[in-house]
This record gives C-alpha cells, sequence and structure tokens, in this order.
C-alpha cells in the first residue's frame, strides 16, 4: 500500500429539491385547488473516523465528494425524497484544514468519531404552502436552496503512544524491528525511511504503538532533506526516545542538530519528555560508550540509555522508563491489528 498523509479535496453538499407547482383536477371533485408539495433536503456531507485505515492514498484517485440533490416536491401534495448524506471515511489522526491551510475545521482523534461538515440545502416550498383565503390558486414556488461547498486539505497525524526519532542511520529502522512487529526497511546508507513506520510494542504485559519517522538533519525545518512535514505524525505521541548514533562523528552535536529541529518545528515538540538512547554499543567497547554517554549528559541529556538495536543489548531498560510515561491503559485506538507493516512505501509526495 502507498503512503499519503496530506491529500486536496473539493466537497459539496446537495442542493435542495425545488418546490411543485401543481393543481388537483379530479373527476367528480368539485372543487380543486393548489397541491404542489415541498422539494426534498439536499445530502450533508459527512466525515466519519473508522478503523482500519492508516493512509490517504485512497483520497489521490477521488478528489471530488458531492451529495445528491434533494427530489423534486410532486403533485397530491408529496413532498420530495431526501438525499442520503455522503458519508467519507478517513483515518483516525486526520486533521481537515482550510484550503490556505491556516485553521483546523475539524480533528479526528477517536474511532467512530463523525461530524457534519457541509449541511445540505433546504428543500424549496411548493405551492400548496403559499394558499390562503385571498390567494386561492397560487403560482409560487420556491427552486430549494443550493448546497455548500470548499476545497480542503486533510492532513494525517499518526495516532502513536510514543515517537522515535534521530538522524540519518541512527539506526531507528533497526530498533523498531527488534522491539515491534514492523518489517522497516534497514540499509547502510541514510534515508532508508521513507515514510513513517508503526509497530506495536509489548513489554512486560503492557502494549503501545511506536511511530519511526524519516531522519532529520540539519536545516530539515528548511526543506533540507526529506524536511520536517512527517515531524507532525509524532507531535501527538506522549514520549520521544532519541536515537544517537555511537559511531558517529560527534554524538553530542547529533543530538543538539536534532533538538534545535524540534525547537524549530515549534508544535511543543521541543517540551515532550525525551529519552535520550545512544545506539549501536555493539560498535563500540564500554570505555567508549560511558564516554560519550558522558558528553550527552554534560550537552544536556538527564540520562542516557545505551542500548544495541541490532543485538537488544539495553533495550529492556528503555522499555522500561518508556512505560513510566504512558497511564495503565493508553488511550491510543490503534491496536495490533490495525498497523500494518507493509514494506512498499510508495508514493508520499503531496497532490
Amino acid at each position: 500500500m502507498h503512503f499519503l498523509d496530506q491529500a486536496k479535496i473539493f466537497v459539496k453538499s446537495g442542493a435542495g429539491g425545488p418546490g411543485a407547482v401543481s393543481f388537483r383536477r379530479e373527476k367528480y371533485i368539485e372543487y380543486g385547488g393548489p397541491d404542489g408539495g415541498d422539494g426534498g433536503r439536499g445530502g450533508d456531507i459527512v466525515f466519519e473516523a473508522v478503523q482500519g485505515l492508516n493512509t490517504l492514498i485512497d483520497f489521490r484517485y477521488a478528489q471530488h465528494f458531492k451529495a445528491a440533490r434533494g427530489g423534486h416536491g410532486m403533485g397530491k401534495d408529496r413532498t420530495g425524497k431526501g438525499a442520503d448524506d455522503l458519508v467519507i471515511e478517513v483515518p483516525v489522526g486526520t486533521q481537515i484544514l482550510s484550503e490556505d491551510k491556516e485553521d483546523v475545521l475539524a480533528d479526528f482523534t477517536e474511532v467512530g468519531q463523525r461530524i457534519v461538515f457541509l449541511e445540505g440545502g433546504i428543500g424549496g416550498r411548493g405551492n400548496a404552502s403559499y394558499k390562503t383565503s385571498t390567494n386561492r390558486a397560487p403560482r409560487q414556488h420556491q427552486p430549494g436552496m443550493p448546497g455548500e461547498e470548499m476545497w480542503v486539505w486533510l492532513r494525517l497525524k499518526l495516532l502513536a503512544d510514543v515517537g522515535l526519532l534521530g538522524l540519518p542511520n541512527a539506526g531507528k529502522s533497526t530498533f523498531i524491528n527488534q522491539v515491534s512487529n514492523a518489517k522497516a526497511k534497514v540499509g547502510h546508507y541514510a534515508f532508508t525511511t521513507l515514510v513513517p513506520k508503526l509497530g506495536v510494542v509489548r513489554h512486560k504485559g503492557r502494549e503501545f504503538v511506536l511511530a519511526d519517522i524519516p531522519g532529520l538533519i540539519e536545516g530539515a525545518s528548511e526543506g533540507k532533506g526529506i524536511g520536517d512535514r512527517f515531524l507532525g505524525h509524532i507531535e501527538r505521541c506522549r514520549v520521544l526516545i532519541h536515537l544517537v548514533d555511537i559511531s558517529g562523528d560527534d554524538p553530542a552535536q547529533a543530538m543538539r542538530t536534532v533538538n534545535e529541529e524540534l525547537a524549530a518545528h515549534e508544535a511543543g515538540l521541543a517540551d515532550k519528555p525525551q529519552l535520550i538512547a545512544l545506539n549501536k554499543l555493539d560498535l563500540a567497547d564500554a570505555e567508549l560508550a560511558e564516554g560519550f554517554a558522558a558528553e550527552l549528559r554534560d550537552a544536556g541529556a538527564d540520562r542516557v540509555f545505551v542500548i544495541s538495536g541490532a543485538t537488544g543489548e539495553g533495550i529492556d531498560e528503555l522499555l522500561d522508563a518508556v512505560l513510566t510515561h504512558l497511564p495503565d491503559h493508553t488511550s491510543t485506538e490503534t491496536n495490533a491489528a490495525e498497523v500494518e507493516t507493509n514494506e512498499d512505501e510508495g508514493d508520499w509526495s503531496p497532490l
């Protein structure tokens, strides 16, 4: 499955049906009169968050959504049929933004959350409703109110309890494969991960969702590398795991670089609880690891976990610390059955 986290779509609610102009004419009935019924109501545009979706790829191929028009009023005082609502299903974590992306119009954070986004037009009045004691044969009628329409952006922010970040080649894919059911691609080159990955971690009888995003580099907030567009997927995480490569040129500077990009992104990421993990212990000896850990503490880390994503060494202690930041029962609606581990990263570019 391809991954898409932004899509621009056009939505339009249905117009109301026109009222009817009709007069009663029946054999053997002496008095007739107006009997045109009202038009039916147009369909609403409704958005609903559903289980089993974690991409907006469907909106690449279907970008226009128009609800049906209400039915025409008819003679014999028959009201036109109201149109069915058009329900648009989106993944949990989807936001609806205005066309200029300045305003958040709706935010779906729970399965089953449902909103009427655009209301359908009211049906027009038929001529029977205009009859008065002085106007016995009215021919007035209303055409029905038009529907509402607008262009909006859909933006997906994956719901996860824990976010995983670091520079490219920090070992994030190896780590998420080690601790979860994810099957992330691992390679000896930068930007192996091109789109966010989700994995379900089970540790000491607890379960939480871990999100791995593509690596950040200096200047990511200005669009360098893949940029910082995927940081939105960890904005709702309760705690962040920051992996630092022990085999890098300057681990302390690597940590500062990522933290500076978090601060530049704003959205409160720099203020979230952060667990610093010095990764790839299997490539260094204990003395070197302790030296780099001391440098990270001097650079601002409260505590440093020395781990190896490849061998699993030190990971249990790190996961123990993660659990202290999570409630006993996490509120994230994503479960093991919903998290996809498809290796086909596909096209993530916005429309």
